[in-house]
């Protein structure tokens, strides 16, 4: 198993742990990293429409941002899991901004491990983590110990569409995650493809500061410039990625 520094880096589109302890500052300037919080808003309120109270876990929760705005919105209770000490004592302080930290609990770890020794939960987010679980298989039946049986999951991610010949060494083809979905005795309920041009914007956005970030870095650290080049190489080849070759989605999950 990857340590939990390879994991995180490799969730942030890295390839070497090296730039673990470098992240806070990378993304000092993201607070949404990778997921849009709206789009699961929505399909919250969708698939509970009666508003009760709930429990959600965040996992990968980064700074916060997805549960905290759920918290915001329904009143339900959130609990969220990150491997990044700065990014949680900054989702504590988000979530004070916006006067949810009665509703909202964060906390450092690593979530391979933590799911072994948690409660059950109403919804299960995923929020563009990778395969920190493995394959889809792997990831539903860990975390299914943890969802509630009427509860949903929901996983932001991408795959390639079954008529192309493109590869990603983290994304597999809708028909394979379909039949993993499958195999783990859950069906896919429902998705909401991103629009292109809505994911350019934001990786614009989020690549702009990163660079920023990582070329002070250069700076600070001029033996550790390859570190920071290559990291703005692979966002380059993973937005490029992201709008032009993968579907990415907003998926939500539940037992048959």
């Amino acid at each position: 198993m990857k340590s939990v520094e390879e994991s995180v880096v490799t969730a942030m589109d890295g390839s070497d742990k090296e730039l673990f302890p470098f992240l806070p500052y990378i993304l000092q300037d993201i607070w949404e990293i990778g997921t849009d919080a709206e789009t699961i808003i929505k399909l919250i309120g969708k698939h509970f429409p009666k508003g009760n109270l709930l429990h959600v876990l965040d996992l990968g929760c980064g700074k916060g941002a997805v549960s905290i705005k759920v918290a915001h919105r329904f009143g339900f209770r959130c609990y969220g899991i990150d491997a990044i000490p700065e990014f949680i004592l900054e989702a504590n302080n988000k979530a004070k901004e916006y006067r949810v930290e009665h509703l909202c609990r964060f906390e450092v770890g690593d979530i391979r491990e933590k799911v072994n020794k948690l409660p059950v939960f109403d919804i299960i987010i995923l929020g563009a983590i990778g395969p920190v679980f493995g394959d889809y298989h792997a990831t539903l039946i860990k975390i299914s110990k943890c969802l509630h049986d009427f509860g949903i999951i929901i996983i932001d991610d991408g795959y390639i569409d079954d008529q192309s010949d493109y590869k990603h060494p983290m994304m597999l083809k809708n028909q394979e995650i379909l039949k993993q979905i499958d195999l783990s005795n859950m069906r896919l309920m429902e998705e909401v493809i991103s629009n292109r041009e809505d994911i350019k914007y934001s990786d614009d956005i989020i690549f702009d500061n990163l660079k920023k970030r990582c070329l002070e870095l250069i700076d600070k650290h001029p033996d550790k410039k390859k570190l920071f080049e290559n990291y703005i190489k692979q966002q380059e080849e993973e937005n490029e990625a992201l709008e032009n070759k993968v579907i990415c989605t907003t998926m939500v999950i539940k037992r048959k």
